[in-house]
Order: structure tokens, then sequence, then C-alpha cells
């Protein structure tokens, strides 16, 4: 899927934690972050720290795939 900005980035996030059933808080306790940067992020946020949401994602089983645009 594409996702051309910070508003959809979060909302596919909080999507798939919904999916998997896990609160933000049990996202805080298996990660380490707080639960302000959780809901920062899925608010789509835009001065979150690329590492910390790389790692939201990669918890919730999903990747970020970067691609060339053709043409």
């Amino acid at each position: 899927m594409k996702v051309s900005n910070s508003n959809e980035f979060g909302q596919k996030v909080r999507e798939r934690r919904k999916k998997l059933n896990y609160t933000q808080s049990y996202i805080s306790q298996v990660s380490g972050l707080s639960v302000s940067f959780l809901s920062d992020l899925e608010n789509g946020k835009k001065t979150i720290e690329l590492d910390k949401a790389l790692l939201v994602v990669s918890l919730l089983g999903m990747d970020v795939n970067i691609v060339e645009r053709e043409g």
C-alpha cells in the first residue's frame, strides 16, 4: 500500500494495532516507548523519530518498503 504522508502512516499503524487487538499500553510495555509517543505516531505527528516508528511497525508485523517510482 502506498502511504504519502504522516497521517496515512499513523492511520495504518493504528489499524494494524487494533486488528491485532493490542492497546497502546501493551505496545508501550513491549517496546519501551511511551504511550504519548504511540499516540503521536498514530495521529500523524510530523516530528516522530524514524527509528522508533520503524520499531513499532516491526512489532506489529509490518514492513516499510521504499521503491522508485516509474516514469
